[in-house]
């Protein structure tokens, strides 16, 4: 029954959804006209709200492209290669396969977001090894279990509030930083940590397709990656045929020794300064440094990163107009407004709910979370701290931080229907087939009802 109803909303998303392309196009028209019917912004303050915000995620975006095709080198390596061989002798069933990406996937998020990457490549050799396997559904399973980064290491909220002289302190918003026991070690945060890992694969195993399978290979057809030359291969084939300099420079492992070497010892050095700061930056150079130390020689990182590079041209032009609609939502006051409106009617009972109800709405249109929080962030804080006005400060740090982490679970669940992140998922689960947005959203709607039902009781009920 419930495998019917999955099957029944995908085929409404395939016939209904557009390409993220176009659903950034049709959110961009709704930010705007919301704007201009909701807000006193003029029709030029929206058009230049939307310009500048053009331009606000490229270092974002940036970092994006970087996390897929450095993570998608170090799976081209060899050593990497014959570990999943391994794994994969004991995955030998479609269910296994979905349930391992669910855990394994879950488990990475918590790490950090970028985990993400590996976790698809990871999937896509184990559909390429195990038959049976309906591919549009364990892209599902890994784009769903992205979803515990919020609760991880990686959860931007939560490090924002736990950081020095951040916005909400300039601002006069907080008077001092809230720690992440708090947020991240809170009982809310444990019990959304046990949801993930617990309910997903079981949610997942059941919802699983048993017809209409649609395999990796057969979508592959006779562009089955798994047969192309190695990195090894295609190194030696531009060596000269007699003894060369630059053939000896290009293959040396002395040299791409060194800078790993020089790499290994500033991360540990990062992490013995920092604690365990994990960051899009140290992620990407850590990614880069063990990419270099497996293929050896810079001939061959050289060309893993071209191979890599092939499926980026999503994030590159896309991302500028999910930034565009932020612009839009910051310039004119629009995400303000929808913060302001429903943290309104909140009480000192339901003030979660709400928070985690704005968090899902504004991620639409802002999919940041960073982004989102300082747009909706202050509002929602500034009406806990009025409800908790005669409640002593710790308790009303304990409120704002449940309300800050409502956002942010709000903001991450609600990706189960706003196809922006597939963009990091798709370059390297989608290489050589032909899959859109639409072909995976509807494995996604069930799990998003069952979650958006357990959160809202938790983010509520679960003791400060």
């Amino acid at each position: 029954m419930i495998t019917k109803l999955g099957q029944k909303f995908t085929d409404l998303f395939i016939k209904y959804m557009p390409s993220a392309y176009v659903f950034a196009l049709l959110l961009t028209i709704v930010a705007g006209l919301s704007a201009l019917l909701w807000t006193d912004a003029s029709f030029m303050q929206v058009i230049s709200g939307w310009y500048n915000g053009f331009w606000d995620l490229l270092a974002f975006g940036m970092q994006i492209v970087l996390i897929i095709i450095t993570a998608f080198s170090i799976a081209q390596s060899s050593t990497v290669a014959k570990g999943i061989d391994n794994f994969a002798k004991y995955v030998k069933t479609p269910m296994q396969v979905y349930f391992s990406v669910l855990l394994i996937g879950t488990l990475l998020s918590i790490i950090s977001f970028g985990m993400i990457v590996l976790v698809g490549i990871f999937a896509r050799e184990l559909a390429l090894r195990v038959k049976g396997v309906h591919y549009p559904f364990l892209i599902a399973c890994v784009y769903f279990s992205m979803g515990a980064w919020v609760t991880g290491f990686s959860s931007s909220i939560a490090l924002l509030l736990n950081t020095q002289d951040n916005f909400l302190i300039k601002a006069g918003i907080l008077s001092e930083v809230i720690p992440t026991s708090f947020t991240l070690g809170s009982s809310l945060n444990i019990a959304m940590i046990t949801l993930f890992i617990i309910v997903s694969p079981i949610l997942f195993l059941i919802l699983a397709p048993k017809k209409d399978i649609k395999e990796l290979n057969t979508l592959l057809g006779s562009k089955n990656f798994a047969k192309e030359t190695t990195v090894k291969e295609e190194a030696n084939s531009y060596k000269l045929p007699y003894k060369a300099v630059s053939d000896a420079l290009n293959n040396s492992a002395i040299l791409q020794l060194a800078i790993a070497i020089m790499g290994f010892i500033y991360i540990v050095h990062h992490f013995n300064t920092n604690g365990f700061d994990l960051n899009f930056n140290i992620m990407i150079f850590i990614f880069i440094i063990i990419g270099l130390f497996l293929h050896k020689t810079p001939m061959r990182y050289s060309i893993s990163m071209k191979r890599a590079s092939n499926n980026i041209s999503g994030i590159l032009f896309q991302y500028p107009f999910y930034a565009g609609i932020m612009g839009i939502m910051l310039a004119t006051g629009l995400g303000d407004k929808i913060g302001q409106l429903l943290a309104s009617v909140a009480t000192l009972d339901s003030y979660p709910f709400f928070a985690y109800l704005s968090g899902g709405l504004v991620n639409f249109a802002i999919p940041s979370a960073g982004g989102e929080f300082a747009v909706i962030g202050p509002s929602i804080i500034s009406v806990v701290q009025g409800l908790g006005a005669d409640l002593p400060d710790a308790e009303v740090n304990a409120m704002i931080a449940r309300a800050s982490m409502s956002i942010a679970y709000g903001e991450s669940l609600s990706n189960a229907l706003q196809p922006f992140y597939l963009l990091i998922v798709f370059p390297v689960m989608g290489a050589g087939i032909k899959i859109q947005a639409r072909d995976i959203m509807g494995y996604l709607v069930i799990p998003f009802l069952v979650y958006f039902i357990i959160q809202s009781a938790l983010v509520v009920w679960i003791p400060l």
